[in-house]
């Protein structure tokens, strides 16, 4: 499943298209390296996304579902390892 794709059917981002938009920005790493929208993810994945507004995300991902999932199973997708309310490449005085 790529990656945009995931973060939205987990919830971690709620739309689409702002997944993609987070991904071109460089602020989604797959493994410790930058990852784009289109990149194709597997169970054992390490994700580390920088929302800024909500800080830092670092989640493994434990299943890569065949499609959408209910609202109730979104989170036995992933499990998160760490969770940074400060974000972590935040540059003082940088716009959005």
């Amino acid at each position: 499943m790529r990656l945009d794709k995931f973060l939205q059917v987990s919830r971690l981002i709620k739309r689409r298209t702002v997944a993609n938009q987070v991904c071109s920005r460089g602020q989604v790493q797959v493994n410790g390296q930058p990852a784009k929208a289109s990149r194709e993810l597997k169970e054992g994945d390490v994700l580390t996304i920088d929302l800024r507004s909500r800080g830092q995300i670092v989640c493994e991902v434990l299943r890569v579902p065949a499609g959408n999932v209910r609202k109730d199973q979104a989170e036995s997708l992933y499990r998160i390892l760490s969770r940074d309310p400060e974000g972590g490449s935040r540059k003082v005085g940088a716009g959005r």
